[in-house]
């Protein structure tokens, strides 16, 4: 196929965007209308810019990893549908000064819809089809932890929609497409296992590179190098490269201290693959030996880390899980001497004490986006990619741990897609001693 050259990656294959719409459309009233837009390229100062990322309930259905590229979906009877796909038209000038953009040809080969055409018919057929349609399904990004000054470009073109058609009935796709991604098809689980290798190997390598004296930075950039060599496009969020005290703030990003002999070093990482992302968590000693109460917390941490992956079974409610962990944990934190048994009686079903050294949650849905879309708190299901990262934060002694794994959940078992990498105490300063 002519696209496979040009890509760093193997695309994945239309059928799989071919058989979302699909679904998508038997979810949809016949009559109604979706219309789907890419994200902005956002500036930043001068005439410099972002790197497109891509909108990904528009990835999710078409494929398409394109600046201003839109999917238009008509929904007839019985869940059929009419799909057109907009892109940016290429010219020389584009070619020269940005690369080559998507031919038409390519967008259907990508894609799997026939009726590809450039954005400047857009207009003329939204005329046609908008008021026409029942009700006009919209993107607009609802997940509860999104804090967002900018306007994408899904909601400004939104309101220019709502502008110029007041009369039609509107919807947000939202939460239909969440739910749908929640459930991993073969294909996503088998991308997400490869971010995962690619987050792993690299991991490894920095393993036998870490040393006391050794910046937060030099590690970020011996991981860059690691995951990028290895086809990834870009760690899959802003690296946390915490030691020392830094390790008890949850999301530390600047990366600029020396790492130091005696301390621990927690790095919460990951590689982007083909639009999926993989999400690891290890906390490791900079010179190679966790001291005694060091071991102590990590196996409370793993303890609990072990725990999870037994009970994050299909048919069991997340907020349940979550609460049993918290119990758990409740009980590591007493061995470890932080809490007493009447701190843990104060609510023994889930014990508010327990936050003071463990206050975030233990799981989330991981896929196209690192915090994945789709209901935060389901019953889980097989075919469900989840995170399992407990942590116990000890500011006082200046020591955080967070231990983070990748779970597909099955029916009869749980795949941890992170099991190749060391994770054992003991394994971590194995690795670190060669």
């Amino acid at each position: 196929s002519m696209l496979i050259s040009i890509m760093k990656y193997q695309p994945i294959p239309a059928a799989f965007f071919q058989e979302n719409r699909d679904e998508l459309a038997s979810k949809l009233p016949a009559g109604s209308l979706l219309i789907i837009h890419s994200n902005d390229v956002y500036p930043t100062n001068a005439d410099g810019t972002m790197a497109l990322h891509q909108n990904a309930n528009l990835f999710y259905l078409c494929g398409i990893d394109q600046e201003e590229t839109v999917l238009v979906m008509a929904i007839g009877a019985n869940g059929s549908h009419q799909d057109t796909l907009f892109l940016r038209e290429t010219n020389d000038q584009i070619a020269i000064w940005e690369g080559a953009r998507l031919k038409r040809e390519q967008g259907s080969e990508l894609s799997g819809i026939r009726d590809v055409r450039w954005t400047t018919e857009y207009d003329a057929l939204i005329e046609q089809l908008v008021p026409a349609a029942s009700t006009v399904y919209l993107e607009e990004n609802q997940h509860p932890r999104c804090t967002s000054p900018v306007q994408t470009r899904n909601v400004r073109l939104a309101s220019e929609l709502k502008s110029k058609f007041p009369e039609a009935e509107y919807a947000n796709i939202y939460p239909i497409l969440g739910d749908m991604r929640l459930i991993k098809k073969p294909v996503e689980i088998e991308y997400i296992k490869m971010a995962c290798d690619i987050t792993g190997e690299g991991f490894k390598s920095l393993l036998k590179a870490l040393k006391p004296g050794m910046g937060e930075w030099e590690i970020e950039a011996i991981l860059s190098y690691e995951y990028l060599r290895r086809g990834a496009r870009k760690f899959s969020f802003l690296p946390i490269i915490a030691s020392g005290d830094n390790s008890c703030v949850l999301h530390y990003i600047v990366n600029d201290q020396i790492c130091r002999d005696g301390d621990l070093v927690l790095l919460d990482i990951g590689a982007e693959y083909g639009n999926y992302n993989g999400d690891m968590t290890r906390t490791v000693p900079v010179n190679g030996r966790f001291t005694p109460r060091q071991k102590a917390v990590y196996n409370a941490v793993h303890n609990a880390m072990k725990y999870a992956m037994q009970i994050l079974r299909p048919g069991i409610d997340k907020k349940e899980y979550e609460r049993l962990v918290r119990v758990f944990v409740g009980n590591e934190l007493v061995t470890l001497g932080l809490l007493t048994p009447e701190d843990l009686a104060e609510k023994p079903e889930d014990p508010p004490a327990v936050r003071r050294y463990f206050m975030h949650g233990v799981s989330h849905s991981l896929g196209l986006d690192v915090h994945d879309v789709g209901d935060p708190q389901p019953v889980l299901q097989a075919n469900m990619v989840f995170t399992i990262e407990p942590g116990i934060y000890i500011r006082e002694e200046g020591i955080g741990i967070r231990l983070e794994t990748d779970v597909l959940i099955g029916e009869e078992s749980n795949t941890d897609l992170l099991a190749q990498v060391p994770l054992d105490a003991d394994e971590i300063e194995k690795w670190m001693a060669e």
